[in-house]
């Protein structure tokens, strides 16, 4: 099928622009303007549909059941954006489209991921980056990963940003967590840890504020976990915690980035994180040989989900790794260290509420 709706999209980029794309025996969708420029090297509306097919078998897996945030730039990376949360008007039959709610904004019909008319159909309508949530329709109050953003300020070379990721990976690593890393496709990384069914966004979020915590006391200089550019210390990387939260989202592995170049958030195998990485080599032309070669490292790293007690230990060990640094309020007199959130755990005596930042 893939093969074929490729073969499509280049025959009516070439015939104008505008025409019907069959998408399996039954399902039509209408394409536009596929022969406008949405990057400055010439890359196209239609290359990046083509893109999107072709890297689909991999792309499939982590956009499946997952409310979609749009960033739409209509007339390509040089024109306006703008971010889309609900389903919008007039969207064709073949969309799948459900109702799930954020925290702040209530129940709205979203656009879910999970078919490729689906995805064809937010890149025809101007979305160039893939952004789900980071919990699926069926429980979108239970979060499945738990997201650090590695995100530097313009002073930092890249180098020294795979250098804290290697840093991140050593500390989860440490604890006995699975994680995954991939660059952003802008400046930065991300790192990924699968959680545990059934787990809260609370407990998520404790863990990435602890994780967070954790590497800014191993690490003082070059991590912050100040959010104010203006704040922050020079040549830090501000580690991005705050992301775990229903309704938030992150470029999907395999997304196309709207900057010129069309870099792509790429998956990487840990041994990769050298001074020679650069995210330049990461761009929608190359992904597709590097899937060929390497297959889909993001699904083979994420496979490993921990249980609810390894969880557990792994906080309680972030949480001294803080201590020990002297990063860690002093308890107050009889308080009992509670983990709150999908995991339910409670353990030992005089220690601090784990949850809070």
């Amino acid at each position: 099928m893939v093969a074929n709706v490729v073969a499509q999209l280049s025959a009516i980029e070439r015939a104008g622009g505008d025409g019907t794309l069959r998408v399996g025996r039954e399902t039509e969708l209408k394409v536009s303007s596929l022969d406008k420029n949405y990057f400055d090297e010439g890359v196209t509306k239609g290359a990046l549909m083509r893109y999107y097919a072709t890297v689909w078998p991999v792309l499939q897996p982590h956009m499946e059941d997952r409310p979609l945030v749009l960033k739409r730039y209509p007339d390509g990376v040089g024109g306006p954006m703008f971010f889309q949360q609900n389903a919008g008007e007039h969207v064709p039959d073949v969309v799948r489209v459900e109702t799930s709610d954020t925290k702040d904004d209530g129940p709205k019909s979203r656009i879910v991921g999970g078919d490729l008319t689906t995805l064809l159909y937010t890149v025809q309508i101007g979305a160039i980056e893939v952004h789900p949530w980071l919990s699926k329709v069926g429980d979108v109050n239970a979060a499945d990963r738990c997201l650090i953003d590695l995100d530097p300020g313009d002073d930092v070379p890249f180098p020294v940003v795979v250098a804290l990721a290697r840093d991140v990976l050593g500390i989860v690593h440490q604890c006995a967590l699975p994680a995954a890393v991939k660059t952003s496709g802008s400046s930065g990384m991300h790192i990924v840890i699968p959680l545990p069914p059934k787990t809260s966004y609370d407990t998520s979020a404790a863990l990435a504020m602890l994780l967070a915590r954790a590497v800014t006391a191993q690490c003082p200089e070059r991590a912050t976990v100040e959010r104010s550019l203006r704040a922050r210390p020079a040549g830090t990387i501000y580690v991005d915690a705050m992301q775990n939260a229903r309704g938030k989202s992150m470029a999907c592995a395999y997304s196309v980035r709207a900057r010129n170049g069309a870099p792509v958030s790429a998956p990487l195998e840990e041994r990769e994180l050298t001074s020679r990485l650069r995210t330049a080599t990461y761009s929608l032309r190359s992904i597709p040989r590097r899937v060929a070669r390497v297959g889909d490292l993001w699904g083979t790293a994420l496979a490993v989900r921990t249980g609810k007690r390894a969880l557990m230990n792994a906080m309680m060990a972030l949480e001294r790794i803080v201590d020990d640094a002297g990063e860690a309020s002093a308890p107050r007199r009889g308080q009992k260290r509670s983990v709150r959130g999908g995991t339910d755990v409670e353990s030992g005596a005089g220690r601090r509420h784990v949850g809070r930042s």
